[in-house]
């Protein structure tokens, strides 16, 4: 069901992407309304100012402020791209308003006003505040939002020790504002990201750029699905569903030479990471490379084995509907007769959710914390 934000540039329908009929939560939360206010309160006067939007998941910030300012909003993912998109059609705005930049590509340019809502993860956070220096100068403004709950001192560090003086608001609505001095800007700093690492039992050198999973170290899930990744001549081609920086697309080439490979992900960086891993490999097999919703751009019936580790959270929200999602477009992509493999922990229950869509789930290994399963498209 749309809902209605209400703020001091107006009111703008807005959804979460991907639709669900069932959503119940908002496409923006407080701090977006607050911070759209302090742009009410103080920028009104100010025209065409150049500004970049930084994590803005589905338009709540864009929208508003794209009437009458030179908008570029950067981000890591292709949900968020295809969000905005959509909200911006629900409003009537045009597209043409705003500029969306992914988190691999931002240019070298100067921004008068910089607005970031701080994102889940501190290295991700990072990497943005080393990369802002390329895009700023002493005259520029950051102000960055999120709710109370999210920052901590260890997140107003970050802003402190990379770009400079940093101060919060008082709360409003459990959000709060953070505000960032640029007067003393040093330029010589460089990101940290991507980092490279050998793991543990691990044959590959892995590089991964600073928004992937499990950036240092070889998460105990994905190391339990590296032992039961499956062999069999029948695998021609293989996806890696939500491949992160492709661990298990790289796994189940090796133990497959004969199968094609396609690696799937909604986020920028993490396709570039598990491109750049493929690239760096021996492996031979033939690979593609998508940063996209689900599976959305491969064809029906042509997938014999879908392997995925899927999340369950998007952004600060946690539940299963992006696993169910999943599930639904692998079985889509699947052929008759082919697998689709899942890791989850044990609480998460995936085996009632494949039951009802494939009829059947069979379970594969278990250990205290995760379950492997598969299920076989049969119709």
């Amino acid at each position: 069901m749309t809902k209605v934000m209400q703020v001091a540039q107006g009111s703008f329908k807005l959804n979460r992407y991907p639709l669900n009929k069932k959503e119940s939560l908002r496409a923006w939360d407080a701090a977006d309304e607050y911070l759209l206010n302090y742009c009410n309160e103080n920028f009104t006067a100010e025209k065409s100012l150049k500004i970049l939007i930084v994590n803005d998941s589905f338009g709540a910030l864009t929208l508003p402020l794209s009437a009458g300012h030179d908008v570029s909003l950067w981000s890591d993912s292709c949900l968020t791209e295809k969000g905005v998109s959509e909200n911006f059609i629900a409003n009537s705005a045009d597209h043409s308003r705003y500029t969306f930049v992914k988190s691999t590509d931002l240019a070298v340019a100067t921004f008068d006003l910089v607005l970031l809502k701080v994102p889940k993860s501190h290295a991700f956070l990072e990497h943005q505040l080393y990369t802002l220096l390329s895009v700023i100068n002493e005259n520029s403004r950051i102000i960055s939002a999120g709710m109370s709950k999210n920052i901590h001192s260890s997140t107003l560090e970050y802003f402190e020790s990379i770009i400079g003086e940093t101060k919060t608001s008082l709360a409003y609505k459990k959000a709060r504002l953070i505000f960032t001095a640029t007067q003393r800007l040093d330029l010589t700093k460089k990101t940290p990201y991507p980092k490279t690492y050998r793991f543990d039992g691990f044959d590959y050198r892995i590089t991964n750029h600073a928004n992937v999973f499990s950036r240092e170290k070889l998460d105990i899930g994905t190391r339990f699905f590296l032992e039961h990744i499956p062999a069999a001549e029948k695998y021609k081609s293989i996806v890696d569903l939500g491949c992160g920086n492709g661990l298990i697309g790289l796994a189940a080439a090796e133990k497959n030479p004969q199968a094609s490979l396609d690696f799937a992900d909604e986020s920028f960086m993490a396709v570039a990471s598990a491109k750049k891993n493929f690239s760096a490999s021996s492996l031979a097999n033939h690979s593609r490379f998508y940063a996209m919703d689900c599976l959305y751009e491969l064809a029906e019936d042509s997938a014999d084995l879908v392997l995925n580790n899927p999340p369950f959270h998007q952004q600060h929200a946690t539940g299963d509907a992006v696993a169910w999602r999943m599930f639904i477009d692998a079985k889509r992509v699947l052929r008759k007769g082919g697998e689709l493999w899942v890791i989850g922990n044990r609480h998460l229950s995936y085996q009632s959710k494949l039951k009802k869509l494939f009829k059947h789930c069979e379970l594969i290994a278990a250990n205290k914390k995760f379950v492997i399963l598969k299920s076989v498209k049969s119709d």
